[in-house]
């Protein structure tokens, strides 16, 4: 998935039910921090997170990978990711799509950084952050 230049804010909303709508709510940061006009109409994007994380294994000699989902992101690549949780080793943890983890290291929860994609695996990628603010 390619993520436009002129991406405004990214974060992480539940949907919910209200009278005959549905609401997702803008994190109260995105105004305050001039992102995010109230009153102004914006494009919005919805893009699912899968809760289950599934481990996809690495391919035994002669297997073809084509069979088995390939990682969403490349070496190399820019991504704007929001910071979910902290892992074990106290390493930041974004995900995008289908449940893929991107392992940020030197972040902390809720930060939204721009990394650069230094090296992936089946199942999770490593980033290194080249911008803090956007």
């Amino acid at each position: 998935m390619e993520i436009s230049d002129k991406l405004l804010c990214l974060f992480n909303a539940d949907v919910r039910a209200e009278d005959d709508r549905y609401v997702v709510e803008i994190p109260r940061r995105e105004v305050e921090t001039g992102t995010v006009e109230p009153g102004e109409t914006y494009r919005v994007a919805l893009i699912s997170r899968n809760e289950s994380e599934t481990t996809v294994s690495e391919p035994s000699g002669g297997t073809t990978p084509s069979a088995e989902p390939q990682p969403p992101v490349e070496v190399g690549e820019l991504r704007y990711v929001e910071i979910e949780d902290i892992g074990k080793q106290g390493d930041g943890i974004a995900r995008v799509e289908r449940g893929y983890v991107i392992i940020v290291p030197g972040t902390d929860v809720d930060e939204r950084v721009k990394v650069e994609i230094t090296e992936v695996k089946s199942n999770f990628a490593v980033g290194e952050v080249v911008d803090e603010d956007f």
